[in-house]
């Protein structure tokens, strides 16, 4: 398929006004395909000559195309373009009618059927150039236009859209027409729904789920519209522009690639956030901020969109920061950036030091293949925590009040970088152009590291700063507490700190030597922090004796910055794990760390001989959090914990008791998720069969079973069916986006090394086979869950490295590619100490 290159969007832009698309789909022709007509009414600027442009259109077959009345050539259609000759100055109108393939892989119009009841759902996912899988469209960001849609299902279905949906009788829809929004940002959702639907400030709101998941819906359904009203309350009282569209519906719908997309009117969710197992309240709270970043999106990315795919930052960071910042503001989830620094940031240090890193809003991206790879950790947590700094050193309420020009200089349209720093920079006396140039448009992690020099009887404080970005930063300073023997510490002062320090500033003075001197206490920039030599010796002693959940997670991000960067020993990790994890009370922290300890530490960054005893520091870390939540009032601690210490048992008699008695003594109850949690460490462990598979799987046959069964499957330690799993994944086509990444996460097991051995280098031919066969979702999936990351070795190093100069992967298998093996040199070198 061509992509589309920036060039071409530009040369079309100048060309075309696209007023309205008349969109008619049929969902009932068939499970394989649907019929898609499409009547697009366009103008040629006056100012151009007779000139050739081309519509986007991927069908299965093109039955006919005409314009002005015209009849097209269905031959000429090449790859995805039907050429449009000679088009003269003035009003146009295209048609084409084609049917178009239901998608397995999460793209374009995809189809699933539910295995618990046999209810059959579709629904959309249009990014970046997935439109013309289901209509014919001018396939950029910049061309907006009104969409009129209508649908026919099957009679008793309901259909959701971008606005509200009329049903005309005989199964057919019809949505309003929309204002102007762009192509990527139509949505269809169709299905037997379960819907819960109310009304807010005159608003029509709604949940939907599958039927199969109603019961679970129902019981978190108060939680998600007060989530909702609250972010949609937030929104009005921060931005002047109201809500844009004329109803709010989302849709947790099955298989989706993404956590959740933010299309107009109506946003679609990955539907594990509709909980049928038991969950933390960390959990809970990761599904409110994905409700607000989405509902963010309505005024930055829809209301305003970007120009081109290189601004995809202008979306995704803004979204990603208003979702933290308003769950913390107006739910009951009020320390969310905690969360954020433990996890989300890490996502963002450790791509922006691979080779692959980019600028967050990179100078130019040539074409949709280049910008797909562009959404990573850079653009959504380097991009966050970057505005989170501007809104430090800015002000809120100049943010704000930038934020807020921005929309009314651009609403309904479409805007750059420069747009946005200009309505910033409208607000302000601050440079925000030098702000934006210094942040934006550079790459890699800064480093802070302190130096505390005596003078006197105090001290002086100066900061070495690797890099060229300015940081506004706060720096505790901690005592120990004397009255319990120094293992709590008590803040002594927040002191603020610009990085560099102005000429006259000097040495800083901070009073008598604190035992702990934090740098970026409060998280507020982007940088990595080290510690002084007797401060590191106290966090060693006294990290779980700081006061604030927040200023621990900017320890451990520092002590798991050291790991990686092969500063601080990886068994020194898991010792400070085992002596402070016991006495913290955030979830998220607990999560974060033990998360990072079991797959990095354990899993590649200790050696196959060390193995066994970091399992076995894991496995009594876990008992110690059991111990404590014994007496029942930690529910969430208690559940993360036996998660843990089913993911790290070297030994199955414990959790195969569990399995059998169907709880844990103590509690929790085995529900769903955790009976394939354990039935899947079994399997790794050769302590199950597949008749205990297929016994769970007859008990929970929802599609969430089946890809546990798939999981525990390929995880079994056996020739015959590690055979038959790689197969499934690699030599046909009919595991859908989700059955091949549960496949692929059950396959590879550092326990099971020697028996995969000869499954390493044939990765490196069928990945880029499977990649060009069936597209950029599942090269995703490939690179990231069938990699063979347990093979922390200069052979896999050598194999890899070899695809890549050789294989000639599509860019998104590249990409990932690239990204393991940056890791795999991070892991080795971890290794040699």
């Amino acid at each position: 398929m061509s992509v589309l290159t920036r060039d071409e969007a530009q040369t079309r832009a100048r060309l075309l006004d696209v007023h309205r698309y008349t969109i008619d789909l049929d969902l009932t022709a068939g499970d394989d395909t649907f019929d898609s007509r499409t009547v697009i009414a366009f103008t040629v600027r006056p100012d151009q000559d007779a000139t050739d442009t081309f519509v986007e259109v991927k069908p299965a077959t093109l039955r006919s195309a005409t314009l002005d009345g015209q009849p097209l050539d269905p031959d000429t259609l090449n790859e995805n373009r039907l050429p449009l000759k000679n088009l003269t100055p003035g009003e146009h109108e295209l048609r084409v009618d084609a049917e178009m393939r239901y998608s397995r892989t999460g793209e374009g119009m995809h189809r699933f059927t539910d295995p618990t009841d046999g209810e059959t759902y579709v629904y959309t996912q249009l990014f970046m150039e997935d439109v013309q899988r289901v209509f014919a469209a001018f396939d950029q960001p910049d061309l907006k236009a009104v969409f009129d849609l209508t649908v026919t299902a099957p009679a008793d279905w309901t259909v959701l859209a971008n606005s509200i949906t009329d049903h005309l009788g005989d199964g057919r829809w019809q949505a309003a027409p929309t204002p102007l929004i762009s192509t990527y940002l139509v949505a269809v959702a169709a299905g037997p729904w379960h819907s819960v639907r109310t009304e807010h400030r005159g608003l029509p709101f709604g949940i939907h789920c599958r039927r199969s998941l109603a019961r679970h819906l129902d019981a978190d359904a108060d939680e998600l519209l007060d989530i909702t009203r609250q972010c949609y309350d937030h929104y009005h009282e921060k931005f002047e522009e109201p809500y844009p569209f004329d109803s709010y519906d989302q849709a947790f719908v099955p298989e989706f690639n993404a956590g959740a997309m933010e299309n107009p009117g109506l946003v679609t969710f990955r539907d594990e956030y509709v909980f049928r197992s038991a969950v933390t309240d960390t959990e809970r709270q990761r599904r409110a901020i994905t409700v607000a970043h989405e509902m963010a999106h309505m005024w930055f990315g829809n209301l305003v969109t970007l120009r081109w795919w290189d601004d995809i930052w202008l979306n995704e960071s803004f979204a990603e920061y208003m979702g933290y910042q308003t769950t913390a503001e107006a739910t009951r989830f009020t320390d969310t950036w905690t969360d954020f620094g433990v996890s989300r940031k890490a996502w963002g240090y450790d791509a922006d030091q691979r080779p692959s890193t980019h600028p967050v809003a990179p100078e130019a991206v040539d074409d949709t293949a280049s910008a797909l790879l562009n959404f990573d950790g850079i653009s959504y947590a380097k991009g966050a925590s970057a505005l989170r700094q501007l809104v430090a050193w800015l002000g809120e309420k100049d943010f704000l009040a930038g934020i807020n020009t921005h929309f009314t200089r651009h609403r309904f349209a479409n805007a750059t970088l420069a747009d946005f720093v200009d309505s910033l920079a409208a607000h302000t006396d601050r440079d925000v152009h030098a702000w934006a140039d210094a942040w934006l448009r550079t790459t890699g992690v800064d480093a802070l590291t302190p130096h505390i020099t005596p003078d006197g009887g105090t001290c002086t404080l100066t900061v070495d700063h690797t890099g060229s970005r300015p940081h506004r930063i706060a720096v505790g300073l901690y005592d120990q507490d004397v009255a319990d023997e120094g293992r709590h510490l008590v803040l002594r002062e927040r002191l603020d700190l610009d990085i560099p320090q102005t000429a006259s500033g000097g040495p800083h003075p901070i009073g008598k030597r604190p035992a702990l001197l934090l740098l970026n206490d409060g998280d507020l920039t982007y940088a990595k922090i080290r510690f002084d030599p007797e401060s590191f010796t106290t966090v060693s002693k006294a990290l779980s004796g700081l006061p604030e959940p927040l200023t621990r997670a900017v320890v451990w991000n520092a002590l798991r910055d050291a790991v990686r960067d092969g500063h601080l020993p990886a068994t020194a990790y898991l010792d400070a794990a085992r002596t402070h994890l016991p006495y913290e009370t955030d979830l998220a922290l607990v999560q974060g760390v033990l998360v990072f300890a079991t797959t990095q530490v354990a899993g590649r960054y200790v050696t196959p001989d060390q193995r066994p005893a970091a399992l076995a520091t894991l496995t009594a870390l876990c008992r110690d959090l059991m111990r404590r939540t014994e007496d029942g009032d930690n529910p969430g601690l208690r559940l993360i914990a036996v998660r843990h210490h089913i993911d790290v048992a070297a030994h199955p008699d414990t959790i195969a008791a569990w399995l059998a008695d169907g709880t844990v003594p103590g509690g929790p109850e085995l529900d769903p998720e955790l009976r394939w949690r354990v039935l899947a460490r079994l399997a790794v462990l050769g302590a199950t069969d597949e008749s205990a598979i297929a016994a769970e799987l007859e008990r929970d046959p929802s599609a969430a079973g089946q890809e546990g069964a798939a999981r525990c499957r390929a995880a079994l330690p056996d020739a015959d069916t590690k055979a038959k799993a790689w197969a499934s994944m690699f030599t046909t086509d009919d595991l859908s986006n989700y059955l091949f990444t549960a496949t692929a996460q059950g396959f590879w097991q550092p326990e099971q090394a020697d028996l995969v051995h000869e499954y390493v280098p044939r990765y490196f031919q069928d990945a880029v086979t499977v990649a060009a066969r069936r597209g950029p979702a599942m090269a995703d999936a490939a690179g990231r869950w069938a990699f063979p990351a347990h093979a922390v070795d200069t052979d896999t190093l050598h194999l890899g490295e070899q695809c890549l100069r050789d294989g000639d992967p599509i860019p998104a298998l590249h990409r990932k590619i690239a990204d393991q093996l940056d890791d795999l040199r991070r892991a080795l070198k971890v290794r040699e100490g």
